[in-house]
């Protein structure tokens, strides 16, 4: 099996059930700091084609999301603009953020997990 990648942060309490659930089923993964190595625009390409919602990629409860108050500006922002936004500040990125060879995703929900491992 390829190695997952793992975008996380460490002070995530969602990052750490998503590292521990990995561990627990033996699944090799590399674990990537997403505040010091943002998801490149190619990859939130790849993961936008599997939430299918660009908003979903974004971590709409963050302190940055909410400083830059993206609520109001992603309605009218374009694709390109919203991506490189991400590609340039981790945080903006909702994690963990996990690509896989068949299976890609953000967040965390242990039950969609099971069906995907």
């Amino acid at each position: 099996m390829k190695k997952l990648k793992v975008y996380e942060y460490a002070n995530c309490s969602t990052c750490k059930k998503a590292l521990k659930y990995l561990e627990a089923k033996k699944i090799p993964y590399d674990k990537i700091d997403i505040t010091a190595h943002a998801p490149s625009v190619p990859e939130l390409r790849r993961m936008l084609e599997h939430v299918g919602e660009l908003r979903k990629l974004f971590n709409t409860s963050g302190k940055v999301y909410q400083e830059l108050k993206l609520a109001a500006k992603l309605p009218t922002m374009s694709e390109k603009e919203a991506l490189d936004l991400l590609a340039g500040n981790g945080r903006l990125v909702k994690r963990p953020f996990v690509l896989g060879a068949k299976w890609s995703t953000v967040g965390f929900k242990e039950e969609d997990w099971r069906a995907n491992f």
